[in-house]
């Protein structure tokens, strides 16, 4: 089958392009004890769907997606790896991309710049953010954490802080919190255990590739937590000591290492 896009406006040419990109989707989910992309290696991987480009997957440590050229030749070739074909799905992928930014630029004016609110500090001298969206559980209890389903193993989390992320895939202040969680993660590993928790389907979770996630995932369509928390803003987040008390509530983007490490040295046991 052949399509043009030339013709077709932006947002079109992006819903065709990955109609297009989507056309070879596995029928049923395959299971690999490993599965090595560059030079990176993943463990108890569950592919879910493949495009003629990438393929999608859960694996020890979250979701993640790669590129089917980046694969060995024996997987390239168990997925149907087409090189000629990707590179021009790729191709048409980068031009909706670029003619959709173009497009919103000239449709949408330019926001008016605005100065990012100040933090402030508590009489405990603890970090605090400027503003929340939630019922204030700060120096209190966490109440009962309520998970529907897990999505990837549950984290160890005796004796370790834990920082529980509520955001959802359409979200994309969520999104742009991913890659500072993930490396939040990576660095306290030994004392911090990182969970993020969306109210939306599975399905919907798995299917949001990028950024990819390492830390551990939880869905809850019954939206529990959020009526708990009376949460109405995303992303939220909440950082509980090992003794159950929650330290730090707001917007995750208002963390970094450094208060982490304050929370740690101030609260650990």
């Amino acid at each position: 089958m052949t399509v043009s896009i030339t013709h077709m406006n932006a947002a079109t040419r992006i819903a065709v392009v990955l109609s297009l990109a989507l056309m070879s989707c596995l029928g049923a989910d395959e299971t690999f004890r490993t599965l090595k992309v560059k030079d990176e290696v993943y463990t108890n991987v569950t592919v879910t769907s493949s495009s003629t480009t990438d393929i999608y997957f859960s694996h020890s440590r979250g979701l993640a997606s790669a590129k089917l050229k980046d694969l060995d030749s024996d997987l390239q070739k168990h997925f149907h790896y087409d090189s000629a074909k990707s590179a021009g799905v790729e191709s048409a992928q980068r031009q909706a991309t670029a003619d959709y930014r173009i497009a919103l630029a000239q449709a949408k004016p330019a926001a008016a710049k605005r100065e990012e609110p100040r933090e402030e500090k508590s009489a405990g001298d603890d970090f605090v953010a400027p503003r929340i969206s939630a019922r204030s559980v700060r120096g209190q209890p966490m109440p009962a954490v309520e998970i529907e389903k897990w999505l990837t193993d549950a984290p160890a989390t005796q004796g370790k802080f834990v920082l529980i992320d509520f955001w959802a895939t359409w979200c994309g202040p969520c999104r742009q919190s991913i890659p500072e969680l993930n490396a939040f993660s990576k660095q306290f590993s030994d004392r911090l255990a990182v969970i993020g928790i969306s109210d939306e389907s599975e399905a919907d979770i798995r299917k949001m590739t990028t950024p990819h996630i390492d830390y551990a995932i939880a869905s809850d369509t019954q939206k529990r937590m959020d009526r708990n928390l009376q949460i109405t803003g995303i992303p939220h987040c909440v950082l509980i000591d090992p003794s159950g008390i929650v330290r730090y509530e707001g917007h995750p983007g208002y963390l970094d290492a450094e208060k982490l490490q304050h929370f740690f040295d101030k609260y650990s046991r």
